[in-house]
């Protein structure tokens, strides 16, 4: 439901492939950017859609074959793409240095996680695929956490403009992008690394610790 609902509120503007709806703004003579950020948005939301049939229990035990499939959608026709035109519209950012290099590390750590769990579930290493798809799911719905974090450190920072930020609303702006980028995916992997580690299987229970009856 929450990615329905972002994907039905972030899409629509840049399925009319008019740049003065898009909600990033273009640089200055750069005639690429644009194109690239739609087919960004595209990529990334269907990645989005199926990620979340990957973490969806129910699916995955019952329709084995149709998690492979999603898998495959995920990766090749979500992830690589819209992380590879993820690093070019990073670069080119108008939000300056801070969001740049978020955007670029970002993109390339969802590469890389995505790709080792991709190799784990080719080499059958199945706990250690979902540990990694586990990772990638985290960096993919990182852009949803980073829109609320991008609100509320607007929110904070605006009363500070005329002081912090000499009286520049737009310097805040970026300030508050380059908080949401850092601060989102950061979270959401220390979440999803924390929650595996409590799904270690633990020690040796106390019925396998007791001395065992001797059987005649």
């Amino acid at each position: 439901m929450v990615v329905a609902a972002f994907l039905a509120f972030s899409v629509p503007p840049y399925l009319t492939f008019d740049p003065s709806l898009s909600r990033l703004r273009p640089p200055e003579g750069n005639d690429l950017y644009y194109p690239l950020l739609v087919a960004h948005v595209l990529f990334g939301s269907v990645a989005m859609a199926t990620a979340c049939f990957q973490i969806w229990p129910a699916f995955r035990a019952r329709h084995r074959r149709g998690h492979r499939i999603t898998g495959r959608v995920y990766v090749f026709g979500g992830v690589l793409p819209a992380g590879l035109l993820g690093l070019y519209i990073g670069w080119h950012t108008a939000a300056g240095p801070s969001v740049r290099v978020a955007n670029l590390v970002g993109s390339a750590l969802w590469l890389a996680v995505t790709i080792a769990a991709l190799r784990m579930a080719r080499r059958r290493r199945y706990g250690e695929h979902r540990k990694w798809m586990s990772r990638s799911f985290a960096l993919t719905m990182s852009i949803v956490l980073s829109r609320v974090v991008n609100v509320v450190a607007t929110i904070v920072l605006m009363p500070r403009v005329d002081t912090t930020f000499g009286g520049s609303e737009e310097l805040m702006r970026h300030s508050a992008a380059s908080i949401g980028v850092w601060l989102s995916p950061l979270l959401l992997l220390l979440l999803t690394d924390w929650l595996l580690e409590r799904r270690k299987p633990g020690g040796a229970s106390l019925s396998t610790l007791r001395p065992q009856p001797a059987t005649g």
